[in-house]
This record gives C-alpha cells, sequence and structure tokens, in this order.
C-alpha cells in the first residue's frame, strides 16, 4: 500500500488592479481578459469613469495589496500610465513598469522582475493591452545579474530614505 500526500498546491497568484477615471474603460477589458483566463483578480477600483478620482489614491492601493502579499502581481491604468507609474515606484519593494508594446512588458518581467503592469488607457488600444497583460504575465523573470541589480536597487532606495526626511 502506498502513501500519497496530497500537500496543498501554491494559492494562485492574484492580481490586484485599480484605476482612475480615464482608466476606466480599459480596466474593463482587462478584467474580462483575467477573468477569461481564469486568473483571480482583486479590484481596488475606481467603480466609474463617470466621476474624476485622484490617480495617487488608487496606486497607493494596489501597491499595500502588494506589499501585504509579497511574490504578488498588479495591475495600474490611468490615461497615459505616466502618473500611475511615478506614484508606484515611489515604495521600496514596487518595481513598476510602464508598458505600451509587448517588447517592454517582456523585458519589465525578465530583466527588471516587474511586480506592477503601468498602461495607459489613453494611449494604447484594447487588443494591444490584451497582448501586452498576456505577455505580461506569461513571462518569467531571468534572474542572474539582473537579481544583482534589483538587490542594488533596493539598497540604494534604503541608502536615500534618511536622506530624503532631510529635504
Amino acid at each position: 500500500m502506498s502513501s500519497v500526500s496530497s500537500k496543498p498546491g501554491p494559492e494562485p497568484e492574484v492580481i490586484a488592479i485599480a484605476c482612475d477615471h480615464a482608466g476606466h474603460g480599459l480596466k474593463t477589458v482587462i478584467l474580462k481578459l483575467l477573468q477569461e483566463m481564469q486568473v483571480p483578480v482583486e479590484d481596488l477600483g475606481c467603480a466609474s469613469a463617470a466621476e474624476s478620482v485622484h490617480y495617487p489614491l488608487y496606486g497607493k492601493k494596489v501597491v499595500d495589496a502588494l506589499l501585504a502579499r509579497p511574490r504578488s502581481r498588479g495591475i495600474l491604468i490611468c490615461g497615459t500610465g505616466l502618473g500611475m507609474s511615478i506614484a508606484a515606484n515611489r515604495f521600496p519593494g514596487i518595481r513598476a513598469t510602464l508598458c505600451h508594446d509587448i517588447f517592454s512588458a517582456i523585458m519589465g518581467r525578465r530583466h527588471n522582475d516587474a511586480n506592477l503592469l503601468v498602461m495607459g488607457g489613453r494611449v494604447i488600444g484594447p487588443d494591444l493591452a490584451k497582448e501586452i497583460v498576456r505577455t505580461w504575465l506569461n513571462t518569467p523573470f531571468d534572474g542572474g545579474r539582473h537579481q544583482e541589480r534589483l538587490n542594488l536597487l533596493e539598497q540604494l532606495a534604503r541608502e536615500a530614505q534618511p536622506l530624503a526626511g532631510k529635504a
């Protein structure tokens, strides 16, 4: 008689996603794609394109979700992607890459282990955005010398923290 251990597998990755009013339409498209791909999602807003909202507040919601779940990933969408990218990258441990093409999505994952994909809802169309998301989700991190560089980025960020308080 053989004994088979049925250890539970790793929990499926939950993608945290948020947008501002300008990114709401594209977020709706991406949510549908993730559902079709059977990727668990945590939708952190905003709920409508009808009312102007402040992108930093929604960016911070996804940042908080990622920092609470190490090795998790997220998606942020605003009008250009620039504001969300700037907001997210202010936090240690966040590697947000603004992607408006497939190559950036690949390299953001392979060389930067990007844990946050940022897109501009007024910059790219839904078909390209879907392909960027698919590519970004399925591209692994290369590690090696790229991990050394990420470690250096974290070290430099820690060293800069005391200086930021003096400004």
